[in-house]
Parts: structure tokens; C-alpha cells; sequence
């Protein structure tokens, strides 16, 4: 009697277990899965898709029932209009770490499926809420997070056997993503907020242990002047970056970076007050490099004051000669920018300078300003 109790209760075990978990087989390689992926500025975006083949049909593709036009009751699931899949068997998805832009329209950070809805002349993207339904046979209206239509190209000049997605023309802003398949490409453009992205980036960063690491915090705040956003925090960062609580150090750098920011904030007096700390323990080629950058942001008097400032700190020592010839040139006086142009022509420590300071003087000799 055990024996008869027992099989019964193996059968049922063994049932569950099938229901619960399915042998995984490798691809039998007819619409292999296949992925992808970039990054825009801190932006990841992946795509993952199956990949069909032409396999001689080539010219019979679009608009039939291999990727037909429209929407289509493919006979099966509950879906009684589907679009393309954008791909082979499973939903093709598409995700983003953070919010973004499809062709100027807004997209929430997530993971979508995506489908397309083809016709001769154009594309309609569509992006479901619903990235887990098999293919397009549940698709649903209701759950579309965003539709935007392109135009496709049909006429690559070969053909792509097996169906891609790849991503052209990269910024740290936007990226092309393409499908691409037989003779036809079919772009979109996705663009990620880079300020905003960053800034959300560096201060969840700020908040686990690099928030007690100096240079990390000196990065930061650098990050913020530059981009003009979160003064107000980078300034304690900064700040923090500089404290002697964390064993940092007030290099001309750091110091340079507070000045920008309390500039930045209306704090003019104690900006000069930091600026002038600053520039007291810059190097010489710290104070060159920072003449050069003042006379890129338009500021030639300031630039000129800051050349003359290396000049007499350091006797006149390469490259003081060549930081007051660019900032007199900057400044209109091309006879004076010759002079020390001439001068630093004596000091020039190797060929490649050398040869710089040449096409200097060539240039000054002209009646022309140096090239900032």
C-alpha cells in the first residue's frame, strides 16, 4: 500500500517541478538574441532583440507578414491590432537609466518594448509600458508610454542580412540609434539631459564614501563652475575639499575653483580675497596656464595682469616671456608682444617650443595677434 501511495506522490512532485522550472537549450541559432548598448554622457541605453535573417527574401520583407505594415490581428493572443515587433519572436526592449528625449519628445528612465508600426513613406516608434509580453500579440494601446514617427531610408547600398540595431553619430548629448535590415534603416534620435543627468550622477556619488575623499570632492565642484549649476553646494564641496578635517590641501587649484564659485555667487570681496591666496601659491606654469584661460573667457586685462604677475614672481623664467607676449597681444600691443616673444625665443627648452615661438614672432612680425 505505500508502495501505490508513494508513486502518485513522486508523479505530482516531479509535475511541479516542470511547471516551476524549464531546461534551458542552447540557440538553435534561427533568430539568435542579440544586444546592445551605449552610454550618452551617464545615460545607458540597451537594446536587446532577436535577430532575423533575409534568407532570400530579399525585396519580400516589408510590408508582408514578415514585418507588415500597420497594425495586424496576427490570430493569436489578445491583442486584435499588433504592430511590428521590431525584431523576431520575444518583444524587442529597449531601456534608459535616466530620463530622455526620442526626437524631441520626453521619455521617463525605464525599461519599454518596443514596436513599430510601418508604412511605405514613414515609421511610428511605439514604446510599451509592458516590456515582458511575448512579441506583439499582447500589445495594448493603453500601456504605450510615448509614440513618435520618423522616416525610414530604403535603399542601403547592401544588403544587411540579419536584422541590427546600431548606434551612430555619438555626443556626450545624443546618440542615432538605427535598425537596420534588408535595404531599409530605420534612425531615431535620443538625446539625455547632460547637466541635469551629471548633476544627479556626482551628487549621489557625494553621498557614499568619495564625499570624504578630497580630490573627488575638488572634481565636483570644478564639474558645477564649469557647467554654472548647484553653486551653492559646490561651494561646500570645495570648501570641504580644502579642509584640513579631511586632510586636504589649498592648492592654487582648489582655491582658484572656490573664487570661481563665490564670483559666481555675488561674493565679490571674499572671491578677490581667495583669488589673490590662490595665486600666491601657484606655480609658474599653474600662473600661465590660468593667463591662458582668462584670455580664453574674454578677459584680456586680467589675463595680462596675471602673465605680469609670473613674470616678476619668477625673474622672467620660461614661460613668463611667453604668457606676456600672448597677453599684450591680447591686448592689442603687438610691439610689446614681439619683444617678449623675442625673448622667449632664447629660452625655448626644446625644438617643439622652439619651433612655437617661431611662428609667434612670424606672426607678430606681420602686424597680426597671436592665434589664443
Amino acid at each position: 500500500m505505500k508502495k501505490l501511495f508513494l508513486l502518485p506522490l513522486i508523479t505530482f512532485l516531479f509535475s511541479q517541478i516542470g511547471f516551476a522550472q524549464q531546461l534551458a537549450l542552447p540557440s538553435n541559432g534561427t533568430n539568435p538574441r542579440m544586444w546592445a548598448g551605449t552610454r550618452i554622457g551617464v545615460t545607458d541605453l540597451e537594446i536587446n532583440w532577436g535577430a532575423p535573417g533575409v534568407k532570400g527574401r530579399e525585396g519580400k520583407i516589408w510590408g508582408t507578414d514578415v514585418a507588415h505594415f500597420g497594425f495586424a490581428n496576427l490570430g493569436f493572443g489578445t491583442a486584435k491590432e499588433s504592430p511590428w515587433r521590431a525584431g523576431a519572436d520575444e518583444c524587442t526592449t529597449i531601456s534608459f537609466s535616466t530620463n530622455v528625449k526620442v526626437e524631441g519628445k520626453p521619455l521617463s528612465a525605464g525599461k519599454y518594448a518596443l514596436f513599430m508600426a510601418l508604412s511605405a513613406d514613414e515609421v511610428t516608434l511605439i514604446f510599451s509600458k509592458n516590456p515582458a509580453a511575448w512579441g506583439s500579440y499582447f500589445y495594448e494601446p493603453m500601456e504605450d508610454a510615448l509614440r513618435v514617427t520618423v522616416r525610414q531610408q530604403k535603399d542601403l547600398p547592401q544588403s544587411r542580412e540579419r536584422l541590427a540595431y546600431l548606434f551612430d553619430n555619438p555626443t556626450d548629448r545624443s546618440v542615432t540609434v538605427a535598425l537596420e535590415w534588408e535595404r531599409w534603416r530605420i534612425p531615431f534620435n535620443v538625446e539625455a539631459d547632460k547637466v541635469a543627468t551629471g548633476l544627479a550622477s556626482i551628487r549621489s556619488q557625494m553621498t557614499s564614501g568619495l564625499g570624504f575623499d578630497p580630490p573627488s570632492l575638488q572634481t565636483a565642484a570644478q564639474w558645477c563652475l564649469t557647467n554654472n549649476v548647484n553653486l551653492e553646494e559646490a561651494l561646500f564641496w570645495i570648501e570641504s575639499a580644502t579642509s584640513p578635517n579631511l586632510g586636504g590641501v589649498q592648492t592654487f587649484t582648489a582655491l582658484n575653483i572656490k573664487a570661481g564659485l563665490l564670483r559666481k555667487l555675488g561674493r565679490n570681496a571674499e572671491a578677490e580675497e581667495t583669488s589673490k591666496t590662490a595665486l600666491a601659491k601657484a606655480t609658474i606654469l599653474e600662473l600661465h596656464s590660468y593667463g591662458r584661460q582668462l584670455i580664453s573667457e574674454k578677459k584680456p586685462k586680467e589675463a595680462l595682469a596675471v602673465f605680469e604677475q609670473n613674470h616678476k614672481q619668477n625673474n622672467g623664467a620660461w614661460p613668463t616671456n611667453v604668457g606676456l607676449a600672448r597677453g599684450y597681444s591680447a591686448n592689442g600691443d603687438l610691439k610689446k608682444a614681439l619683444e617678449h616673444a623675442k625673448l622667449a625665443l632664447a629660452q625655448a627648452p626644446d625644438a617643439t617650443n622652439k619651433t612655437s615661438v617661431e611662428g609667434m614672432i612670424k606672426t607678430l612680425g606681420e602686424g597680426k595677434a597671436i592665434a589664443q
